[in-house]
């Protein structure tokens, strides 16, 4: 039987103890905005990499829940690593699971968080617990970093995982895959976050408007700026999500605001965009324009040791009898980061459906493929082209 026979038979019989597990993470509701619930997560994920001699650690956030960090207890000294990258937050508030009960039934399991993450968490352990039974010894040492932010832009933990990503051979993002085919991302539009603020001069709107300056009329001016700077055939999309302003019906605003929303799919679409929005003038005499923020995550594009990571996928694939496909997707993730550094697969997760939606759910059989998909890459030898030294 073939070493790719082997890990799939080990995962199928696996496959209640599987179910059984992902279903007790998601019944620890560990939405991003509630640090305190996110301990018994980390805590269940971390006993189980503990039982498969991986030393733990947690790594306190000062906003966040923090990180969990995994690396084997013994390992040799100078070989080179591979970062496995999760998160444990959830979009779901507390008290979700009233309303979105765990249930499995016709080859999907439902639930707040089953596909976006936990399924992918679930993977990593069983893949680590398959090489373990089968006595397979990797090339690449295996290290596991899981954040609680990523939900909410992964401010606080971006850090650490630029700091790993460095000096990664690969990363494997766990993210659920990409549409009901089950895509692996390759790339991922670039997010910005804008804030565009106006201060005008307040005046009575009744008896004396013409000595104001209306921070709104030029607030809207600003709006169709920079709704004009939408390019759907190059994939770049500008959107005013939120605006503010103003002290009364009958008084000339004195300020207002708009936060928007950019996404890019390349570093020079961003710094292209980014410069038109810094550079935003105001059309409005007697009115002050400033524009804050920036890509806070740059875009994930497709690179020649991404290229390399994506045909080693492929071909192992093939080896389970799966004909993998692949995809960009408009939204980020921690990829984004690792992308920047060294060669990265994302989209590695279950497939499914219903990310931040109430029909969440992933299929069940996905599960156990994607797991032996995951096994065989930690298990394949390192890039020659990516980082090589721990």
């Amino acid at each position: 039987m073939s070493v790719s026979s082997q890990i799939l038979t080990q995962l199928q019989g696996y496959r209640p103890e599987m179910l059984g597990f992902l279903e007790e993470l998601v019944a620890i509701e560990s939405p991003s905005r509630n640090p305190a619930t996110q301990s018994p997560a980390f805590g269940k994920f971390g006993d189980a990499l503990r039982d498969l001699d991986f030393s733990v650690r947690r790594i306190p956030g000062q906003t966040s829940g923090g990180l969990l960090y995994a690396r084997p207890e013994s390992r040799s000294t100078g070989t080179p690593m591979q970062l496995l990258l999760g998160h444990i937050d959830t979009v779901w508030p507390v008290g979700t699971l009233t309303d979105m009960p765990i249930e499995t039934e016709k080859g999907r399991m439902k639930g707040p968080g089953v596909y976006d993450m936990k399924g992918g968490l679930t993977q990593i352990l069983y893949a680590l617990k398959t090489l373990r039974h089968l006595n397979l010894e990797t090339a690449v040492t295996p290290v596991i970093l899981v954040n609680s932010d990523e939900e909410i832009g992964s401010q606080e933990s971006t850090r650490n995982i630029r700091r790993l990503a460095r000096v990664a051979n690969r990363a494997f993002v766990l993210e659920p895959s990409l549409g009901i085919d089950g895509r692996i991302k390759t790339a991922r539009k670039g997010i910005g976050r804008f804030t565009i603020k106006v201060k005008g001069k307040a005046a009575h709107a009744g008896l004396n408007p013409e000595a104001g300056a209306s921070a709104i009329l030029e607030l809207s001016h600003q709006i169709q700026s920079l709704f004009a700077l939408n390019d759907p055939a190059a994939g770049v999309t500008v959107n005013v999500g939120m605006v503010d302003g103003g002290l009364g019906a009958n008084v000339v605003a004195p300020e207002s605001s708009a936060m928007v929303d950019v996404r890019v799919p390349t570093h020079e679409d961003a710094r292209l965009v980014e410069s038109q929005i810094k550079g935003l003038k105001p059309a409005t005499p007697g009115v002050q324009v400033s524009v804050e923020g920036g890509f806070r995550r740059p875009p994930m594009e497709r690179t020649e040791p991404g290229r390399a990571l994506w045909t080693m996928a492929q071909e192992l694939g093939q080896e389970l009898g799966m004909e993998l496909q692949e995809g960009a997707a408009g939204g980020g993730s921690d990829g984004n980061t690792t992308s920047q550094f060294t060669a990265t697969l994302d989209g590695l997760g279950p497939v499914g459906d219903g990310a931040h939606a109430h029909h969440e759910f992933l299929f069940v059989d996905s599960l156990i493929e994607r797991a032996a998909l995951l096994t065989l890459l930690i298990l394949a030898p390192p890039l020659q082209t990516g980082n090589n030294e721990d």
